[in-house]
């Protein structure tokens, strides 16, 4: 049956209909982003950028869909910024010292030097309230041409000094034993050192080991060393590395696809970063802890480094780094950037951290009374 509208009605009914029709919105436009990781999906890391595209998706309502993809799934590791910029994918997630090989200048924002005197809170501070941001853009975009929009993510330092097959109690000892740690800076620290060490990708160190190639090794953390299977090998873990005391995960995006999204998503993507920092920092804490606690239980022995160890570790990094400062002028300015930071902050940076150590140690030993 039709119903037919006649009178002051008709007109009227009809201005309302064609009204709603032009304030409807088009259909939201839908976004896909792949993130080619350099990690495997058992890893810690892999879960924390799940939960980033978990984040992401909900914030936005379904207007971005994220898939995170484990290592090596479209393309390898260190291909990883190359492929980014060229669109094969949208987005990856690595470590900016992969990208040393480029420009000596990468290391800095993920693994500065223990000679700046930076520990990864004054990192990340210095990257989002200083001019770390703004520096990594030029680097990035200016300076090495790449169609990319970086975003550090995961702040996950320290990594241990790791595993060995004997224990050491001074430097001495520790010449003695092949150990395998990153290549770039901190090897050459530990070279200037007088430590044989090596560098090999994570995937070669457990066979290494086995082979009696290494004596000692080190990978990212507790949680993720257990993953690699260290702990099988190897009975001696010491916690405490300056090699890479700070050590901070990056979200690289497409800036073509990036520079296209609607300002709404790319806030989105912007505050699903940062959220993502703050869940590493709490997922850092529990989950390494939960693995020392894991390997203590297992008859792991788990040491503290000799106390001569921080002061000869930095000794041979500020002699390394000056090589790096007198070979490149844009390494020179950033490390300058940072060592600025480190003494504006140190004042109130170093009364925090002295009280922090006193408010565990204090606790701890009044529980063991």
């Amino acid at each position: 049956m039709k119903i037919r509208l006649t009178g002051p009605f008709k007109g009227t009914l009809c201005a309302v209909a064609l009204a709603a029709a032009g304030a409807m919105p088009a259909l939201a436009q839908e976004y896909r982003m792949d993130i080619q990781t350099a990690v495997p999906n058992a890893s810690l890391y892999f879960k924390l950028t799940e939960q980033f595209a978990s984040d992401v998706e909900e914030m936005s309502g379904g207007r971005i869909t994220v898939n995170v993809l484990p290592d090596g799934a479209e393309v390898a590791a260190f291909e990883i910024l190359d492929a980014v910029s060229d669109g094969v994918v949208t987005a990856g997630y690595a470590w900016p010292h992969y990208w040393s090989g480029k420009h000596s200048a990468y290391v800095l924002f993920s693994n500065v030097p223990a000679s700046t005197g930076m520990d990864q809170n004054s990192l990340m501070s210095w990257y989002y309230s200083g001019e770390g941001q703004e520096l990594y853009r030029e680097l990035m975009q200016e300076r090495m041409g790449y169609d990319v929009e970086p975003f550090l993510m995961q702040p996950m330092g320290p990594d241990p000094l790791g595993w060995f097959s004997r224990p050491f109690e001074n430097l001495d000892e520790f010449k003695s034993i092949k150990y395998r740690s990153p290549p770039g800076i901190a090897g050459e620290t530990y070279a200037a050192m007088g430590v044989p060490a090596v560098a090999m990708p994570g995937g070669e160190i457990v066979p290494a080991a086995q082979r009696g190639t290494i004596d000692a090794a080190e990978w990212i953390g507790p949680a993720d060393d257990r993953n690699l299977g260290l702990d099988k090998i190897w009975d001696y873990y010491y916690l405490q590395g300056l090699h890479q005391q700070t050590d901070i995960g990056e979200l690289l995006i497409n800036k073509t696809w990036y520079d296209e999204l609607p300002e709404d998503l790319r806030a989105i993507i912007r505050v699903a970063v940062k959220a993502n920092a703050t869940q590493t920092n709490a997922a850092n804490l529990h989950e390494n802890s939960v693995a020392v606690k894991e390997y203590e239980e297992a008859g792991i022995n788990v040491l503290d480094v000799p106390e001569e160890y921080y002061t000869r570790f930095i000794e041979a990094q500020n002699g390394v780094i000056q090589n790096y400062i007198e070979a490149d002028e844009f390494f020179a300015r950033v490390y300058q950037s940072q060592e600025d930071f480190a003494d504006l902050v140190y004042p109130y940076h170093s009364r925090v951290v002295t009280l922090h150590r006193n408010v565990v140690e204090g606790a701890e030993a009044a529980r063991n009374k």
